[in-house]
C-alpha cells in the first residue's frame, strides 16, 4: 500500500526531469496524503504537469465520496472501478518517497523509503474524470441524470501497487509501482502495459527513520524527511 508520500524537488527540477511544465504554481510536498491535489502528468496531455486529488472517483459513480488511493497490480485490468481508466486513463504520479511504518517496542516507526540517490521518480497511476449528474432541485423539479454542466467536473487518481520487493517487505507487504526512468511515457502509451507492474529493484532503493510528526497529514514542513536516531 502506498498511503503517503513525498515530492520536495523543486518546479525546475521537476520540469526537467519530466519534460513538462506545470500548469499552477507548486509547492513541495513533504507529507502528501489522501484527499490533497497533487502533481500528475497525464496520458491526455503529457507535456504538462497537472493537480489531481489523490482517491480515484469512478466516472460513473452516484457521488464523489471516499475515493480509492491504491489500486492492485494483479486486478487494475478487470476490477470494474480501474478498468475503464487502465485502458485510456493514466498517468505518473510525481514523487521522490514515500512513508511505510514499522513494529517496534515503543510502537510504530515511519520511516522513509527513496531511491538511493535521493532523486524524483514516477509511480504508476490512473485517474478518472467525475462530472455529477443533476439532482432533484425541488418538490416537482428531478434530475434527468444528465451531466451537471454547472459544476466543474472532478479529476482524481489513484497509485498502482505491487508485491513488495526485499526492502519494502520489511514493512508492507505491498508497494508502488515504481517506473524506471526511460520507459515512463511507455506506461502512457502502450496498449497493455501490464509487463511494466513489477516491483522496482531493492537494491538501487534506501529506506530510513524519520519523526513521527508524519503521522499527522496536517504537519508538511522539510523537518519530516530528516532523518532521526
Amino acid at each position: 500500500m502506498c498511503g503517503r508520500y513525498t515530492v520536495t524537488a523543486s518546479a525546475d527540477e521537476l520540469e526537467a526531469r519530466f519534460d513538462a511544465s506545470f500548469d499552477e504554481p507548486f509547492r513541495p510536498r513533504y507529507n502528501a496524503a489522501p484527499g490533497q491535489v497533487l502533481p500528475v502528468v497525464t496520458n491526455e496531455a503529457p507535456e504538462t504537469i497537472q493537480f489531481l486529488r489523490w482517491g480515484l472517483i469512478p466516472s460513473w459513480a452516484d457521488d464523489d465520496s471516499g475515493g480509492q488511493i491504491n489500486a492492485r497490480a494483479e486486478t487494475v485490468a478487470e476490477k470494474p472501478s480501474f478498468a475503464a481508466a487502465y485502458d485510456s486513463r493514466r498517468c505518473l504520479v510525481l514523487v521522490d518517497g514515500f512513508y511505510e511504518w514499522r513494529e517496534a517496542a515503543s510502537g510504530k516507526r515511519p520511516y522513509r523509503v527513496t531511491l538511493a540517490g535521493g532523486e524524483p521518480f514516477a509511480v504508476a497511476g490512473l485517474w478518472e474524470r467525475w462530472t455529477p449528474t443533476r439532482k432533484q432541485t425541488g418538490l416537482d423539479e428531478f434530475g434527468d441524470g444528465s451531466p451537471d454542466r454547472s459544476v466543474e467536473p472532478l479529476e482524481t487518481f489513484t497509485i498502482v501497487t505491487t508485491e513488495p520487493n526485499d526492502l519494502v517487505a520489511d514493512y508492507h507487504h505491498r508497494m508502488a509501482v515504481i517506473l524506471p526512468e526511460g520507459i515512463e511515457r511507455e506506461w502512457l502509451t502502450a496498449e497493455d502495459p501490464r509487463h511494466l507492474l513489477e516491483p522496482y529493484p531493492a537494491e538501487r532503493m534506501r529506506a530510513y527513520p524519520v519523526s513521527t510528526a508524519v503521522n499527522d497529514p496536517s504537519n508538511d514542513s522539510p523537518s519530516l524527511i530528516e532523518p532521526v536516531g
